[in-house]
């Protein structure tokens, strides 16, 4: 999908769908434009692939949610392959904000962010993952997990990560890593300048709960922020009140309320 900017405000231009992959746009009172992304598939398992991509027009602002959860079920096989890419204009701004994947027991999922930004273009991202199902009492401890990041700004690679759980007691376990917990996110916001990015990290620094699992680092024009939680509706009271600190639109898509 692509965006226009039209009388100030953000809508669609061009839009192309195929398969289980949908798009929907609810109206809203911002001049904004928020897209759903949907997968009617209701899930994805081994060889399933999804494609997202979205370019956000000059000056323009885009939110990018999903309608749930996606689910990664047990694959006997081969990995499910998630890929975005997402490119920004100038002196736009793109909100990424999926709702949680959920790890089912032996699932394998292999998934990919890409963002080009332009001169001026900010970017509010977050990926949060949740280890087998909280009331079912799960911890998908065989579930594999592969997932690369790389943002650029004019081409030019700004950051850079990877993420692998490969099914070893010690990444669930290990004081280092996730200590038990079985649901963590990571939330990467881009700013204007590196100036910016200290001082929105120092301020939500002072807003963070004490006894929760969160930190934040700024570097350059870069603001990482890291959560863990033992339950997924943990970690949403822990990464919420950032990501409404750092959303262009000052506020979270109607689908995230609980």
């Amino acid at each position: 999908m692509a965006t226009k900017n039209v009388a100030g405000r953000t809508r669609l231009d061009t839009l192309f769908q195929e398969g289980c992959g949908k798009i929907r746009l609810p109206n809203t009172h911002s001049s904004s434009l928020e897209a759903v992304l949907i997968n009617t598939a209701g899930g994805i398992t081994g060889g399933d692939r999804l494609d997202w991509q979205a370019d956000v027009s000059e000056g323009g602002h885009l939110v990018l949610t999903t309608q749930a959860c996606e689910r990664s079920y047990r694959s006997t096989g081969d990995f499910a392959t998630v890929s975005t890419r997402l490119e920004v204009a100038a002196g736009a701004h793109l909100d990424w904000l999926p709702q949680e994947t959920i790890l089912f027991a032996g699932s394998k999922l292999d998934r990919v962010l890409e963002a080009n930004l332009a001169d001026g273009a900010t970017l509010t991202a977050i990926e949060s993952v949740i280890l087998g199902r909280d009331a079912m009492g799960e911890d998908a401890a065989d579930a594999l997990l592969h997932d690369r990041w790389r943002i650029r700004r004019n081409g030019r690679l700004l950051h850079a990560e990877a993420t692998r759980l490969e099914a070893d007691p010690a990444e669930r376990n290990a004081l280092s890593l996730l200590s038990g917990n079985r649901a963590f996110a990571t939330i990467l916001h881009i700013a204007p300048d590196a100036d910016v990015a200290e001082q929105t990290c120092m301020r939500l620094r002072t807003r963070f709960d004490p006894a929760g699992a969160i930190a934040a680092s700024a570097n350059g024009e870069r603001l990482v922020i890291r959560a863990m939680a033992p339950t997924g509706l943990a970690l949403r009271r822990l990464i919420v009140p950032v990501l409404l600190q750092l959303s262009g639109a000052g506020t979270l898509p109607r689908l995230w309320h609980l």
